[in-house]
């Protein structure tokens, strides 16, 4: 699948097929891209440091997430060794825990690449550590299926965009205080203080140690603080700047942006676990954030291609939200999550070429017509027999 986006001025190419042959084909692509783009003209929407910005190896099937780890590691020593591109190892393929987080690998980007390639915290896993000013730096890791997803905004102010995209992230966003009602970003920013207290990002608390605080943020907020202020680049014994307070969604990436071709903003999402957080919950949330502020949500948008199961889940949420029966044909449930999750909004949705690991429906029976299954039961024939028989009449009991 190739998906283009020409305020974004990136492209979205997804690969499948087995481990060697994506591994040789994503190094040619990277080849390719360090030949025919320029970083030094690029301008875009999206955040990037490289003409090939970053490479995931996803396992689909018959291949475990170790395996992807390796050929990460593989295919980003290639690209280091043989292309002269710096390459960042990130999520599970990640040489240290700070790294496994693609935004904080691409801090700065590719404007601020230089500065990183010369501090000696930020020397790349592979490759050389001078500056291609060409072909920039490139992200190769290991993780989950991506779902990235927009959701569209009947507006085209990006700071509204922006607004709903941080309270949904994991990451969150500047804890404000005073005139936060409708529009969060217009209170005034809550920072550590210089008396060694600890404001709590999500509620008024104030820890008079960090030890009180994650005490208070374990039991109140379920959470790791410790991690959180890792994640953050906050240091528990000496903070200083701004408190931060939690989005509503783990595994979740946002950021607001404007796309010039729908003539709109949209909430750019990467759902990096839609087991964790699936699309449609985000899409609801997305919602009520929305409401509050006046704005409307006309739909939403996937790039590239999305799991089968993902679709699924959702047919089956807003089913089971009708309270109609979740037991219909599977292109009826997709086309259920298409118009609920308004997947048409600005693009077309091609289900073949969108959705990966759609069930088939194989073999001699299940392609007879009613009638001729019929005349094949009637005859002396050990198959089809009493099992197919009781399948059929189940499955017709099931759909009534």
């Amino acid at each position: 699948d190739v998906d283009p986006g020409a305020d974004t001025n990136r492209t979205v190419v997804t690969m499948v097929g087995s481990p060697q042959n994506v591994a040789e084909a994503v190094f040619q692509a990277v080849k390719r891209a360090a030949q025919l783009i320029d970083m030094r003209q690029h301008r875009g929407a999206h955040p990037r440091f490289g003409a090939t910005d970053v490479v995931p190896f996803v396992p689909v099937s018959g291949v475990t997430m170790d395996d992807c780890v390796k050929l990460a590691r593989q295919v980003g020593k290639r690209i280091g060794e043989d292309l002269g591109i710096p390459v960042y190892l990130y999520e599970h393929a990640a040489s240290r825990p700070e790294r496994r987080n693609l935004s904080r690998v691409r801090t700065g980007e590719y404007e601020g690449l230089a500065e990183k390639l010369a501090d000696d915290e930020w020397q790349p896993d592979f490759g050389p550590s001078t500056f291609n000013a060409e072909a920039g730096a490139t992200a190769v890791g290991a993780r989950e299926f991506l779902i990235a997803y927009n959701i569209d905004l009947n507006t085209t102010e990006r700071k509204y965009a922006n607004e709903i995209a941080y309270a949904l992230r994991e990451r969150g966003r500047w804890k404000r205080t005073g005139n936060i009602e409708p529009f969060y970003y217009k209170g005034d920013i809550v920072r550590f203080p210089e008396d060694g207290t600890y404001p709590c990002g999500p509620c008024n608390f104030v820890g008079d140690s960090f030890k009180a605080l994650e005490k208070h943020y374990a039991e109140v907020h379920d959470g790791d603080l410790q991690a959180r202020y890792e994640t953050l680049g906050i240091d528990p014994e000496n903070p200083s700047g701004p408190v931060f307070n939690d989005g509503r969604f783990k595994d979740v990436k946002a950021i607001g942006w404007v796309v010039d071709d729908y003539n709109r903003a949209q909430i750019s999402i990467n759902l990096n676990n839609y087991k964790v957080s699936p699309a449609h919950e985000v899409f609801e949330a997305a919602r009520e954030e929305a409401s509050k502020r006046g704005i409307a949500i006309t739909g939403s948008e996937i790039v590239g291609v999305v799991p089968y199961e993902a679709m699924r889940q959702s047919a089956v949420y807003y089913l089971r939200r009708m309270r109609k029966s979740t037991g219909i044909p599977v292109p009826d449930l997709i086309e259920t999550a298409i118009q609920s999750l308004g997947l048409r909004d600005v693009a077309p949705f091609e289900i073949k070429e969108k959705v990966l690991g759609m069930p088939e429906i194989d073999g001699p029976l299940a392609q007879r017509a009613t009638f001729d299954f019929v005349d094949a039961v009637s005859r002396d024939s050990p198959a089809p027999g009493g099992g197919s028989v009781a399948a059929l009449a189940g499955a017709l009991g099931g759909a009534l």
